[in-house]
């Protein structure tokens, strides 16, 4: 039997992943990543070169795997694509970026328009049209910021896309938005009726510059002659809409069931629990999901693995040669300074609040501390109590997640971050919970690709698809430890608390300065 394809590609805050799938059993035969980084050109402000790291490093990635394989590239039977989200794009008549993409939460550029939009709306209305309250993750204060700070790219502006479905419409020249990405277009969309809201809210009414709305596993179109050319894929392959990185990273974690929970451990975090119905919840998001009738409630934090970064490029123990050598040793090494630390990090907390902070508070101005240093503290101590405030801040979502009606009864944990398993066990250890590990680690790109199978005809459902997903690892929490952690828990919770206003100070001085 001739062999088969189907290409996921993902693009995340920090690099960019592809893999290609065999069509008939979901195993993965080649795969490459890129990687990149972000630009903050001002404070409050995180952005991407929209042509040289979404769409460029897509079509690297598609050529590398094609000629890495020497595949005929009519043998891929569809495309899948997602990528960090939300985040937003002016693109003019002709597709061309009119300024540098925004990204998702971490940028906090829009708390004048959010307050714009309640002063308008008021916040009940808002949240009956949105499922949830404006946060520094909502695409509508963000596309309102550039009609209030860049008028002209407003008003030239033709699309405003998010990371994904600007590759979509590099590949396909159809302009769309799969349904699960368009809530996150806030206050712009009614989940109700699953339709852009078609009146003037703060002086502006974007529906004619927005996309149009089709389901994840829909086709949005086929790769044209040009996309074909740059890309190394068949002219006419189809292309899925696709969906935001989190969500595919639930496909590939095999997220299926009502109360099945995705714990996406990257650059930053997110979780996603599938629900009976739409929840709306002040603390989350209350969203519709991947296909019709189905929903999930979302949430996630600002900084996981980003902190894992800093702290190598800072505080590496490593010598520098090694560090550049593409930090995957460096990693490793890290992970073992947990071994160098006891738990609660010889009383030593951190708050993970290092690019402000999503759910289940929305707080722009969070900051990251280190607190109760001492001249006996070590680097493996300050290592230990990020990581462990990363568990704290897990605890925290769940926490908030079950007072509000939803129940996880399982959680599925993906992501980089599951590689180091004794953070894992941190985790499961303080928020009292148990975590199945998938045995595929590469993630979102391999649930786009799962997607793509749908959108193809190779699979009638997800639901099929979730009979490949293999779980490597279950970790269960340890009682004595989670007794343990509970004090510590407690100074995490006072701790945001007692420095609320001060990190709003903080923030006041460098806007002012």
């Amino acid at each position: 039997m001739t062999e088969r394809y189907l290409l996921g590609v993902d693009v995340g805050t920090y690099s960019s992943k592809g893999v290609l799938v065999n069509a008939q059993n979901g195993e993965v035969v080649a795969s490459h990543v890129i990687e990149h980084d972000l630009s903050m050109p001002h404070p409050r402000w995180v952005e991407h070169d929209a042509d040289e790291i979404w769409w460029g490093e897509f079509v690297k990635i598609s050529k590398t795997i094609i000629s890495k394989l020497a595949i005929d590239p009519r043998a891929i039977l569809c495309v899948g694509v997602s990528g960090i989200g939300p985040c937003v794009l002016p693109v003019d008549e002709e597709g061309k970026p009119l300024r540098a993409g925004i990204l998702y939460g971490i940028d906090t550029r829009s708390q004048n328009e959010i307050k714009q939009y309640e002063e308008v709306l008021g916040p009940d209305e808002i949240f009956q049209l949105s499922g949830s309250k404006l946060s520094s993750s909502s695409i509508g204060p963000k596309i309102l910021w550039v009609k209030n700070n860049e008028p002209e790219i407003y008003t030239r502006a033709k699309w405003f896309f998010t990371s994904h479905s600007y590759i979509v419409y590099k590949l396909t020249g159809q302009a769309t938005v799969d349904v699960y990405s368009a809530c996150s277009y806030a206050p712009m969309m009614d989940i109700e009726k699953i339709d852009w809201i078609d009146r003037e809210i703060a002086g502006i009414n974007p529906r004619s510059k927005l996309p149009k709305m089709i389901w994840s596993c829909e086709v949005a179109g086929e790769v044209t002659s040009e996309a074909a050319a740059l890309s190394g894929l068949a002219e006419g392959t189809p292309v899925i809409a696709g969906a935001i990185d989190a969500a595919a990273e639930a496909i590939s974690a095999g997220l299926a069931q009502i109360g099945d929970m995705m714990m996406m451990l990257g650059s930053s975090n997110s979780l996603i629990v599938r629900t009976d119905r739409l929840i709306r919840t002040p603390h989350f998001w209350g969203l519709n999901w991947l296909v019709p009738n189905t929903f999930a409630v979302v949430g996630g934090m600002a900084t996981v693995g980003s902190l894992t970064r800093w702290f190598r490029d800072n505080f590496s123990p490593l010598e520098l040669e090694e560090q550049k050598e593409g930090g995957k040793n460096a990693y490793v090494t890290l992970a073992r300074l947990l071994d160098e630390s006891p738990l609660g990090a010889n009383e030593l907390t951190a708050l993970p609040y290092f690019q402000g902070e999503r759910t289940p508070f929305e707080d722009p101005d969070a900051k990251g501390v280190i607190f109760g240093l001492t001249l006996k503290h070590t680097r493996a101590d300050v290592y230990r109590a990020l990581l462990e405030g990363v568990g704290f801040g897990v605890r925290h979502n769940i926490d908030v997640m079950r007072m509000n009606g939803v129940k996880p009864k399982r959680i599925l944990g993906v992501g980089g971050a599951t590689k180091n398993k004794a953070w894992m066990q941190i985790i499961c250890n303080i928020a009292n919970v148990k975590m199945l590990i998938p045995k595929q680690h590469i993630g979102a790109s391999y649930g786009d690709a799962l997607l793509a199978g749908v959108g193809a005809g190779v699979y009638d459902s997800l639901d099929q698809i979730q009979e490949w997903i293999v779980y490597a690892e279950e970790l269960s929490p340890d009682p004595d430890k989670h007794e343990q952690y509970l004090l510590f828990y407690e100074i995490y919770r006072d701790l945001y608390r007692s420095t609320k206003s001060l990190m709003g100070k903080l923030s006041s001085m460098a806007e002012t300065g």
